[in-house]
């Protein structure tokens, strides 16, 4: 009997020893890249493995062409106090970047940011857009605070060139608003739709097949959804409130059906989330003002990855790079 169990304690070691799936894995590592104080970076858009870009503020915008070794800096010219709170890139030479407040303005490049045309501008009293995304490099769509008791919505079906009104806008409630914390509170989806997260006093997810109160927190101007991501039918939303950014209670949402009913996690991260960002089908990230969390198992379950403050995370359109942005200029990459 003594032998027996011998054999099976040498049998186990040798597995631990010699097979590399029973070995426990490092924890994936937060390694920073670069930084650029006091800039401010809220835009990030990440085309392949290797080519990163960033917006900022003070006009800022930056770009990578080896994953974030080197950089090029440049400040858009008469929009040096301007703040691109949104960026959309589709390869090395072209991006687009969203400036917020009036006079509202996109701008695009081909040529590496060597120049910049603007393709869209409004100086509407109250103007101020959120967030800027792109199903593809053809489709694109760029969402703004209410004006006139309607968000501020408007499509692109050519590179972004141009830019039309959304024929059915929603109507906001009484302190409902959008947030230009990560550009990540809106997708455009196949045939023109969209899923878009609201914040402020009313928290919502609206779309075009109706829309329904999120059970987030929610009631204040700083409260409700930032952010939110999507992988095949899950949705996984997160925000919290960024007056009281350690606060985890309703943080964080998960939907495995579009959003036709929402469920919250086992363990919540920790506290306010402006950025949620999927790597896989079961790996997620989530950074705020109080540091980095992840999950993996959906989003049932997140734990403490830095402490480190970034507001915005991206995963590679080609790959399953992850890159973080913030404050101070940092950017960021994860390391498994």
């Amino acid at each position: 009997m003594i032998r027996k169990y011998l054999f099976i304690i040498c049998l186990l070691s040798s597995l631990l020893v010699f097979c590399p799936f029973l070995r426990a894995q490092p924890a994936p590592v937060i390694r920073l890249l670069a930084t650029r104080d006091p800039v401010s970076f809220r835009g990030l858009s990440i085309p392949s493995d290797s080519v990163v870009w960033a917006s900022g503020s003070q006009g800022t915008v930056g770009r990578s062409l080896n994953g974030g070794r080197t950089w090029e800096w440049m400040q858009v010219p008469g929009h040096e106090t301007r703040d691109f709170r949104d960026i959309e890139a589709f390869d090395a030479q072209t991006a687009l970047i969203m400036a917020i407040a009036e006079p509202a303005h996109l701008l695009k490049t081909t040529d590496g940011g060597k120049s910049w045309k603007l393709v869209f501008a409004d100086s509407t009293a109250g103007m101020f857009l959120d967030a800027l995304h792109f199903r593809d490099p053809m489709n694109g769509i760029v969402a703004g605070d209410p004006v006139a008791g309607k968000f501020f919505m408007r499509r692109t079906r050519d590179g972004g060139e141009t830019w039309q009104p959304v024929a059915e806008v929603p109507a906001a409630q009484s302190g409902e608003a959008l947030f230009a914390a990560s550009g990540t509170n809106i997708i455009l989806k196949e045939k023109g739709e969209f899923v878009m997260v609201t914040g402020g006093k009313v928290s919502r997810l609206l779309r075009g097949k109706g829309n329904r109160v999120l059970p987030l927190v929610q009631g204040q101007e700083s409260t409700g959804a930032f952010s939110l991501a999507a992988w095949a039918e899950k949705l996984v939303v997160v925000g919290g409130d960024f007056k009281n950014d350690q606060a985890t209670a309703g943080n964080c949402l998960i939907s495995t059906d579009s959003g036709e009913t929402w469920q919250r996690p086992s363990r919540p991260p920790r506290g306010y989330r402006s950025c949620v960002a999927f790597r896989d089908a079961r790996t997620l990230f989530a950074c705020g003002t109080p540091g980095v969390d992840i999950s993996a198992d959906g989003g049932q379950n997140w734990r403490p990855l830095s402490t480190e403050s970034y507001h915005v995370c991206v995963r590679s359109k080609t790959g399953r790079v992850v890159y973080f942005a913030g404050a101070g200029g940092k950017i960021a990459v994860l390391n498994f």
